[in-house]
């Protein structure tokens, strides 16, 4: 990827990152120490804008997270095919001075998930409305699987309110998936506010979030008797995918 002996520089850009595997994860990947990841944190997207416009450069490539997938995408100056129908970026490629965005989540969702999809999976509710669910949208359409979303203040005719969800509603969409941050390390005593209490065996229960391995969201599903799994694999084949980008 550069010159013998050149540190290639990736890193992680969002606002929290203190519950994040990847750069753990990267770092495992560096047997020949010629490359370092760093995590980046912005607390306002004026500050990230300030950093892609003027500082970014450095970088061969980078990872994107919560709450930055869709706000980053006027900074950047090409999408992939993907990232521009999801209009969700979770990796850039820096090359010939521009930032060039890719969605690997879609791959990365889609190739966890497959192998628990049954012929009764026929319709998903996902939770949440940010950059990830538009990738989970995406990979679930592609499976031929209905989507509805679910928001705390419904913004299309399509989006269900937290507050409307009823027993129909969870009896017929066998698939949840939570695409939102709530559960995640170090608030871990939080989870979406669903009914939790009409979720069977027959739903396939899925959680984006790795950290902790079991959520709260995951912890009350499974006492309902559903097959639950969370975002790891996910993390995993997404990062292999941007791996592959950037070399």
């Amino acid at each position: 990827m550069g010159a013998e002996n050149e540190i290639i520089r990736f890193g992680l850009i969002g606002k929290s990152l203190d519950y994040s595997f990847s750069k753990n994860y990267f770092e495992k990947k560096n047997l020949d120490n010629n490359y370092s990841y760093t995590n980046f944190e912005f607390e306002s997207e004026t500050a990230l804008a300030s950093f892609l416009l003027d500082d970014v450069f450095f970088l061969h490539g980078f990872n994107v997270t919560i709450p930055y997938k869709q706000t980053i995408i006027p900074y950047l100056d090409e999408l992939d095919p993907i990232a521009e129908e999801t209009q969700a970026v979770n990796t850039v490629l820096v090359k010939n001075g521009k930032l060039i965005g890719y969605n690997t989540d879609v791959i990365g969702f889609q190739n966890s998930i497959s192998k628990l999809i049954k012929s009764k999976h026929k319709k998903a509710l996902i939770l949440g409305t940010g950059g990830a669910s538009k990738a989970i949208a995406y990979a679930l359409s592609k499976l031929k699987i209905q989507t509805t979303s679910v928001s705390r203040i419904p913004i299309e005719k399509a989006t269900l309110s937290y507050s409307a969800l009823n027993k129909e509603h969870i009896n017929s969409h066998k698939i949840i998936i939570n695409t939102t941050p709530l559960g995640t390390f170090p608030i871990i005593n939080e989870c979406p506010n669903i009914p939790y209490q009409f979720i069977t065996k027959n739903h396939l229960v899925y959680d984006l979030v790795y950290n902790p391995n079991e959520t709260l969201f995951l912890y009350r599903a499974k006492e309902q008797g559903a097959t639950i799994k969370n975002g790891l694999e996910m993390l995993e084949i997404q990062a292999e995918a941007a791996w592959r980008i950037w070399s």
